[in-house]
């Protein structure tokens, strides 16, 4: 099953690493779409931290540096839980600034934001998948409760033998005393 995972990280990650470098190359060209998104963002990043630059080119820029960045690495099957979860944060922007079907007037325009839309809530989707994913290994809740589990069925077995050690004891104890001697 490993070839397959790899070749679907492999596939899911070439949207991101195709766009997260056009859009690095070229963020003007979506300035005026991504600015409504920026503005809006722009005070949260401001009280965060203040030297944390809050023009729209730059954030475009760097969401498109983490796109390329996590690209590589999901591809690469480095961190991946870690990096589809990054990954899917990197399109919450990018859909409601760049597809924003409800704002169309025109129908044609209207649809192609839609399916746009829509492909990108599929990759979010895909991502979280990908996040959940264990590699066919077991994860940590399975692990915790069989550890638990196993514990327990330790402790009982334990309970047991002393229980039993005991009764041998206190046997042997009344045989030493009938013994004369």
């Amino acid at each position: 099953m490993k070839p397959v995972r790899s070749l679907a990280r492999i596939m899911l990650s070439g949207i991101f690493l195709h766009s997260g470098y056009r859009n690095f190359m070229n963020p003007e060209r979506l300035a005026p779409t991504a600015k409504p998104v920026t503005d809006r963002v722009a005070p949260l990043l401001e009280s965060v931290n203040p030297r944390i630059p809050t023009d729209t080119v730059t954030l475009i820029r760097a969401n498109a540096a983490v796109q390329v960045g996590a690209g590589l690495m999901f591809a690469t099957g480095r961190l991946t839980r870690p990096t589809a979860l990054v990954l899917a944060g990197t399109l919450v922007p990018v859909t409601v600034a760049g597809h924003p079907f409800w704002k169309n007037d025109d129908p044609t325009a209207r649809v192609n934001n839609q399916v746009h839309f829509l492909k990108n809530l599929g990759l979010f989707g895909g991502l979280l998948l990908a996040a959940a994913d264990t590699g066919g290994r077991p994860g940590l809740r399975w692990r915790t409760g069989h550890r638990i589990g196993h514990s327990r069925r330790s402790v009982r077995r334990a309970v047991r033998t002393a229980r039993r050690e005991a009764r041998i004891a206190v046997r042997s104890a009344a045989t030493a005393r009938r013994i004369p001697g």
